[in-house]
């Protein structure tokens, strides 16, 4: 009995002892789980504040100059900086890959070269151009068939058959200029053009090519034209030439000799091409009375092409294109053109905007023949006080 006693004690003791081992188990797999999470913490705040130790430590560098190399000597180059000055600079050892024309970055104290940059050679051109694929067509440009035709013989077809003038043996213009009111679709005529060809379309306006500082302008001319062969096929479409090209004069300021000076390197450009290059130029202006003689002799923008108001069938084509998606009832659209005479492109499309808002001004979802007649006299009348065309140039 007392031996039966006895082996109850230590099994009940072996138990408690078991029990305690387990409950000492889970206690270290929690200690251990909450030390792995205290690790990872760690090093993430680590890692935070050797990131932030590193950020303000490049924050207390001072900052490096932008140069271009000119030449090279040995170890040593010359530099010149955005201001005009150059420098003869030593080169860090660990860059064996600096040639002329690079960009580099120069310490501010002692102007030597402490890194190469990589930098696109078309970054700083690309700022002052739009640079894009259009999207518009033929098919969106209505009433101007004759100029249409004109713009394809003169653009499209060299771009796209360029054998046939080898073959027939004439060399066709380098480039068009558009000439007429505001708003009679230029823009639109380079864009389709561009569209149909597949080709890039570089457009810039004159007036960003005149820069401050002396030979700035025609740098910014000159890296145009190279960005433009380089993504050709591409359109390089001006828009208000007539604020670089206009004619030049005897005497004038400093400024009006820097706009000189642009413009000659544009005409130096455009004599750098070839008539069947893929790069071909357009140019627009409303003021074709006020244009320099050099801009369209033969050799140049020889092709002058007039895109004039329409007329009343192509008021019929241009409104057609601009209502086809909106949602009319009972509109007569020959009786609306009959009224809308010496309109331009852009002003039968503020009938059509303006045309939409009164139908959305009564909740209704379709226009009307009375929303286009009140939109008509808005326009006309909005045109009355601006002057003609100026409130849609």
């Amino acid at each position: 009995m007392e031996e039966t006693k006895v082996s109850a004690e230590k099994q009940l003791d072996f138990n408690i002892i078991n029990a305690s081992l387990d409950k000492l188990e889970e206690e270290n797999r929690v200690l251990g789980g909450s030390v792995v999470r205290l690790e990872e913490e760690n090093a993430m705040l680590r890692e935070m504040f050797n990131n932030a130790n590193n950020e303000l430590a490049n924050l207390k560098k001072p900052a490096l100059l932008v140069a271009d190399v000119t030449s090279i000597d040995k170890d040593k180059a010359i530099v010149k900086l955005p201001n005009g000055n150059k420098f003869y600079s030593y080169i860090a050892q660990e860059l064996n890959d600096v040639q002329a024309g690079d960009a580099v970055l120069v310490d501010q104290k002692s102007l030597n070269v402490v890194q190469r940059l990589d930098v696109n050679n078309n970054l700083e051109v690309e700022k002052f151009v739009i640079l894009e694929k259009p999207s518009e067509s033929w098919k969106e440009i209505g009433g101007l068939k004759k100029e249409i035709q004109e713009v394809k013989e003169v653009i499209e077809l060299p771009l796209k058959k360029p054998k046939l003038f080898e073959r027939i043996g004439i060399q066709p213009p380098k480039g068009v200029l558009l000439y007429g009111p505001p708003g009679t679709g230029k823009t639109l005529l380079a864009k389709a053009v561009a569209h149909s060809t597949n080709a890039t379309f570089i457009e810039v306006v004159g007036s960003e090519l005149v820069q401050k500082f002396i030979g700035e302008g025609a740098k910014l001319v000159k890296e145009i034209f190279a960005l433009a062969r380089s993504k050709a096929p591409a359109i390089v479409f001006i828009d208000e030439i007539d604020a670089l090209a206009a004619i030049r004069m005897d005497t004038g300021t400093s400024g009006e000799r820097e706009v000189n000076r642009t413009f000659m390197q544009l005409l130096a450009e455009l004599d750098g091409f070839k008539p069947l290059d893929n790069v071909k130029i357009i140019g627009a202006t409303n003021r074709l009375d006020i244009l320099d003689k050099a801009i369209i002799r033969p050799g140049r923008l020889d092709r002058l092409i007039e895109v004039s108001l329409p007329d009343e069938e192509g008021r019929l084509d241009v409104l057609k294109v601009h209502v086809r998606k909106m949602n009319l009832q009972s509109v007569d659209v020959k009786e609306l053109v009959g009224v809308m005479e010496d309109f331009s492109g852009a002003e039968i499309r503020a009938v059509c905007t303006e045309a939409g808002y009164f139908a959305i001004r009564e909740n209704r979802e379709f226009v009307m023949q009375d929303d286009f007649v009140k939109a008509i006299e808005k326009v006309k009348f909005l045109e009355e006080e601006e002057g003609a065309g100026r409130i849609f140039g």
